[in-house]
């Protein structure tokens, strides 16, 4: 059926209002081959707090931008290849609820949905284009994937040292290779994650040591149980710097 509407009037018809949403804001999507598969509002959890943002499943890259206007303008156009994506499902807690994780090598963060057929449907519709990118290209399932970050909000002092609070001055900082939010003194030191930035980005000490480590043939593991804590609990993503708070940065 994706064949069939790759170069049909419709599909054509409704990429290109997709395109204009974003105007200049965005990236042409039209390109020969491409289906638009579905679109619709889901939750992003983001650094700060969770937020509506306007996602478009296409059959090879998944699209998501701020709503300004919904259905008519939206910014901060992100584009995510599927070819590198996987998912998992996240367990409902609290009013956090009908959510999963999208999971790529450069950034991974959590979506919910507003009901649980609408959940279904998106895992199920992201799996099928997945699936059917990577028997076309004899590639493997992608098995790296940015660390999921820790919301500012589960953290009240640092994850590593778990000695000093955040204020105002003591400020919350993500690792880059665990997503734990972690202080000043514990995150002094930079790494080259090559797959998620062409410059060494912030780590914490302790996966500083075992990155070092991995180079010296140590091999690295990020141990996100050190402290309790959950995975799948703390969805996030990775970004280029601290001062982040929405999608250009969260």
């Amino acid at each position: 059926m994706v064949d069939r509407l790759a170069n049909s009037e419709a599909n054509s018809k409704r990429i290109g209002v997709v395109e204009g949403c974003f105007g200049t804001a965005g990236q042409p999507l039209a390109i020969p081959g491409r289906v638009l598969i579905g679109e619709g509002v889901l939750t992003k959890l983001c650094r700060k707090k969770p937020k509506a943002r306007q996602f478009f499943l296409f059959n090879d890259i998944l699209v998501y931008g701020n709503i300004v206007i919904q259905k008519k303008k939206y910014n901060k156009q992100h584009i995510i290849p599927l070819e590198s994506v996987t998912i998992d499902t996240v367990e409902d807690e609290g009013e956090l609820r009908n959510g999963w994780l999208i999971k790529t090598p450069t950034k991974s963060f959590a979506v919910y949905a507003a009901t649980a057929t609408e959940k279904s449907e998106w895992m199920n519709h992201i799996n099928k284009c997945v699936a059917d990118l990577l028997e076309k290209s004899g590639k493997s399932p992608s098995s790296e994937h940015a660390a999921v970050w820790v919301p500012d909000s589960e953290a009240t002092v640092c994850m590593r040292c778990q000695k000093i609070k955040f204020t105002p001055v003591s400020r919350r900082h993500h690792c880059r290779k665990c997503g734990f939010v972690v202080c000043g003194p514990c995150s002094e030191k930079k790494f080259l994650l090559p797959s998620q930035s062409s410059k060494p980005v912030r780590v914490c000490e302790f996966c500083y040591d075992q990155l070092s480590a991995g180079q010296t043939g140590g091999g690295f593991s990020a141990h996100l149980d050190t402290f309790g804590r959950s995975p799948s609990k703390f969805p996030g993503n990775n970004v280029s710097d601290d001062d982040d708070d929405d999608d250009s940065s969260d």
